[in-house]
């Protein structure tokens, strides 16, 4: 195996895990202010977590950068099946940004996710 490959498989392992800790960060967020959360997975759909709370349901696809744009491609619609879709991206250092979908993301569109919880 090349080195190029090695370094290819590598840059993807870890991508995954950063996702991975991103959409852990921001489950429990939803938790530790009173949503029910169920995580997905990547075979179930648009949406990385289903939260429920008071008879809501909302679905977040969760997304991380360290960059200062984040350009978003996949599912573009605003509801499914009826239920509230929002991305929610991570930005580091505790800037969560949610949002409905829109392929151009900066750290100041949407609502801080902290902001949304409090609200409902």
């Amino acid at each position: 195996m090349s080195s190029k490959k090695n370094i290819n498989i590598s840059s993807r392992k870890i991508a995954r895990r950063r996702g991975y800790m991103a959409e852990r960060k921001i489950r429990g967020l939803f938790e530790k202010h009173g949503w029910k959360t169920i995580r997905a997975g990547a075979s179930l759909g648009e949406a990385d977590l289903i939260c429920i709370k008071n008879k809501k349901c909302v679905l977040i696809q969760v997304k991380c950068t360290k960059k200062k744009t984040f350009y978003y491609y996949d599912f573009m619609e605003k509801e499914i099946e009826g239920f509230p879709f929002f991305i929610a991206v991570d930005f580091g250092y505790g800037k969560i940004r949610l949002l409905l979908p829109q392929k151009k993301v900066l750290p100041s569109d949407g609502v801080p996710l902290i902001d949304f919880l409090k609200r409902h």
